[in-house]
């Protein structure tokens, strides 16, 4: 069934990524738009959207995949923190000014503050608004007449009806979605078929390997331990690259498990993620940093107690990543690619992460993505 949103309010379309722009290209024409999201919902909008609220601002990043200063379509945002690096976020914003909406917890979002900038569309996710189609705010916005799309469907939750959809297909929806909103479903296309082609060259390195077991990581600081990746969403991100999250590990997304089942659980590989924002001791991993800042953020980790009897210590298996590649659709095939090296080094020798970035940049961004956005704690 298709939803269909008369509104008077300017149009929509999201932003992201990188920033400043090196080439333009020319708008799409305008003209009805039918959106599918990731929940399956059709939502007819009367023009190609060109006043979007951002609900989850790193979706910034997929919109740069497909347009030219995605910023220029974007009047509001929420959770700008998860960005998770100031110069990206710098880059992407340039000399727009993007109103902040929230932060990022659900209870921090201001409908005034939404409705007073006019949003042709607003563009949300489960964590956001929980309750999706049901939540407050979703409705709330569907009486004024301001359409809302869903681009994320990650959540702890047990699915409603169904299996989730895994990263790929995940991807995919993420992806087309986007196309359909900004109108480049051509470009969409092709950067799912740039992916495709490169899970083929992981998949062909990985054939009939046992998995490695590894600790994945999530909001790695110094003094809050033990937040490991749960058995879908990043689970799966593991699992494409030939390895498995922690055994005891039940939820779904993230999972905090005592330090003494950390310590007393096996497993090869131990991965962290850092960011541009340093609070905790967190690693500084991201666009633009000193890998080395990086490093020193991994030593003071494996620091922590109990740490360095660990064997991934031991035998020196310890990597960081930017948050950014486990959370933006678009980016995890980097992340499947570095885990893929480094749970499988052998057999996964050719696969080269920077490379494919360098692709990525090349064909895709209009203003690259600055690396390095991975680090190892042996250089």
């Amino acid at each position: 069934m298709v939803t269909r949103m008369m509104l008077d309010r300017r149009s929509f379309c999201g932003a992201l990524l990188l920033g400043g722009l090196v080439s333009f290209r020319p708008a799409a024409a305008s003209g009805p738009v039918t959106v599918t999201d990731m929940t399956g919902r059709s939502v007819l909008l009367p023009a190609t959207p060109k006043r979007i609220v951002l609900l989850e601002a790193r979706d910034i990043i997929s919109m740069a995949m497909l347009v030219d200063d995605p910023a220029a379509r974007v009047v509001g945002w929420a959770a700008v923190d998860r960005i998770d690096a100031p110069l990206l976020q710098a880059q992407l914003t340039g000399d727009h000014q993007i109103a902040e909406v929230g932060k990022q917890g659900p209870d921090t979002i201001s409908l005034e503050g939404i409705v007073r900038l006019e949003p042709d569309l607003v563009i949300s996710n489960f964590y956001m608004t929980p309750l999706g189609e049901d939540d407050l705010l979703v409705q709330r916005l569907s009486e004024l007449g301001i359409p809302v799309v869903f681009s994320d469907l990650a959540t702890n939750a047990e699915p409603d009806g169904g299996a989730r959809p895994g990263p790929v297909e995940n991807l995919g929806r993420h992806m087309r979605m986007w196309g359909e909103v900004l109108k480049e479903g051509a470009r969409a296309e092709d950067y799912l078929s740039f992916v495709d082609s490169h899970l083929d060259r992981v998949r062909a390195c990985l054939t009939d390997v046992a998995p490695m077991t590894t600790y994945l990581e999530i909001m790695s600081t110094v003094d809050d331990c033990c937040w490991a990746a749960g058995t879908t969403v990043w689970g799966e991100l593991l699992a494409l690259a030939g390895g498995q999250t922690l055994p005891g590990v039940t939820e779904a997304w993230y999972q905090k498990l005592q330090l003494e089942h950390l310590l007393s659980t096996p497993f090869d590989v131990y991965i962290a993620s850092g960011g541009g924002w340093f609070a905790g001791g967190r690693p500084a991993i991201g666009p633009g940093i000193d890998p080395e800042e990086g490093r020193e953020g991994l030593q003071r980790l494996i620091g922590r107690t109990g740490f360095s009897e660990l064997d991934a210590v031991r035998d020196n298996r310890v990597y960081g990543i930017w948050t950014g590649l486990i959370a933006a659709p678009p980016l995890n095939i980097l992340f499947i690619e570095c885990a893929a090296k480094w749970q499988h080094p052998e057999l996964c020798a050719a696969i080269d992460p920077a490379q494919t970035l360098a692709e990525i940049n090349d064909r895709f961004m209009s203003t690259p993505i600055e690396g390095p956005l991975w680090t190892a704690l042996e250089g």
